[in-house]
């Protein structure tokens, strides 16, 4: 077995170890949001309000526990490395079970009723499980520090890999059906837990008698203004990752194109990644990101003048929109970093940060769920629609809102964060 390496050195060697247990858990981020209420609509003819509502709740409910599990991830962190890689062991343990069981479940389980009470209830551990499973392995990069370089590449190795994971988890379904998916994602999950036993490994520093107060990541004024720049921004990203399923098949009526239409996407942000990270060392980490948001806008009211058949047009949106995406997954995280190692918290509360961060992740998606589906069918959209006041409301709500939530989380971090930088 390879020696303990302690420190980020950089390189194939670091990266992927460290990195790998991101594909694995893309498929319970965005993927799962896009696959599974298509598949209770379709399947089980669950409506479209019902699935919004409780994609909201379980999601929220999960979301409480973050700042939580971040706590505990601090206390794991100030014992051993040993103790954090057995406990990221046991929730992959549970989360390839529950993944299963979420999109098949048993044959006693029958009418909308129970299966809408076995969905929340899967939905739940899986939802605490993964949220387990992300803290520990953002804590863990977080931990490894560096300039704001070096945090850009630990956070895109990472994310990069969490951008591959999201592409297979959203072809694979399509592709080779949900079984097949939930047998590859249990063992690219055992194969990420494994390599993190040979990923460099932060510096453990005992805390002190009781554990820091949950609220003390909140009360640093950077990390607060950060927060609500990112959840705005992530509602935004959230809304057509919510919707993309329906628009494809509905306004573009180019059902036969999802896995070319998803794979450009999520290809473009992986491949952008090095862009970003290069262009971290010359404009800095928010310019860098405001770049992104600009571009996310232009593209989706580019999107919102495509119709039915227009492919090679919606290709083309598909990998701009990924290019901005990369912006989005690499730098915040990278910028979160920084807070907490300028605020001195660093090798002590990077749980508690992130099960904060986490927390704003959560709400993001389930917002844009909760909201956007309910207000899609009392527009009169349901899935298969074809009239026009139907497809305008989908349009409206795939390409303008996110639009407009773009917008406002640019002026925020122009005007609350860019500007203080330079003052």
């Amino acid at each position: 077995m390879s020696p303990v390496r302690a420190g980020w050195r950089g390189g194939w060697r670091d990266g992927l170890p460290y990195g790998a247990l991101g594909l694995p858990l893309a498929f319970v981020a965005l993927p799962l949001y896009v696959v599974l209420p298509s598949h209770y609509a379709s399947e089980f003819g669950i409506p479209l309000a019902v699935l919004g509502a409780l994609l909201l709740g379980t999601r929220l409910l999960d979301a409480v526990a973050d700042p939580f599990i971040g706590r505990w991830a601090d206390g794991w962190f100030s014992h051993s490395m040993r103790r954090v890689l057995l406990a990221a062991a046991a929730a992959a343990v549970l989360l390839a079970i529950s993944f299963r069981a979420l999109f098949f479940p048993p044959p006693a389980v029958q009418g909308q009723t129970a299966l809408l009470w076995w969905c929340g209830a899967v939905l739940a551990i899986t939802y605490l499980s993964f949220s387990v499973l992300s803290v520990l392995h953002q804590a863990w990069g977080a931990r490894l520090g560096g300039d704001e370089s070096q945090r850009a590449r630990v956070v895109s190795w990472r994310e990069g890999l969490a951008l591959l994971g999201v592409l297979v988890a959203s072809v694979l379904p399509s592709v080779a059906g949900l079984g097949v998916t939930s047998v590859a994602f249990a063992v690219i999950l055992a194969f990420g837990v494994a390599l993190l036993w040979l990923a460099p490994r932060p510096a453990v520093t005992p805390t002190a008698g009781v554990l820091p107060s949950l609220t003390l990541a909140l009360g640093t004024p950077a990390f607060r203004r950060l927060l609500g720049i990112y959840l705005v921004n992530g509602v935004a990203s959230a809304v057509p990752a919510t919707l993309v399923l329906f628009f494809i098949r509905d306004r573009l009526q180019a059902p036969n194109f999802e896995p070319l239409f998803l794979a450009s996407y999520f290809a473009a942000g992986a491949l952008s990644m090095p862009l970003w990270v290069r262009a971290v060392a010359r404009f800095g980490l928010s310019r860098c990101w405001l770049a992104g948001m600009l571009l996310a806008v232009a593209t989706f009211a580019w999107a919102a003048l495509l119709g039915a058949g227009d492919v090679a047009a919606f290709v083309a949106v598909c990998i701009a929109s990924g290019i901005a995406l990369g912006a989005d997954l690499t730098l915040p995280g990278a910028m979160l970093a920084g807070v907490i190692q300028r605020a001195g918290h660093g090798g002590r509360l990077e749980g508690a940060y992130f099960g904060w961060w986490n927390f704003a992740t959560k709400l993001n998606l389930a917002l844009a769920a909760g909201i956007s589906l309910p207000l899609l069918e009392a527009f009169g959209y349901s899935p298969g629609a074809r009239d026009s006041s139907a497809l305008t409301a989908l349009t409206l709500a795939y390409c303008l809102l996110p639009c407009l939530l773009k917008l406002a989380a640019a002026g925020l971090l122009y005007t609350r964060w860019i500007r203080s930088e330079q003052g």
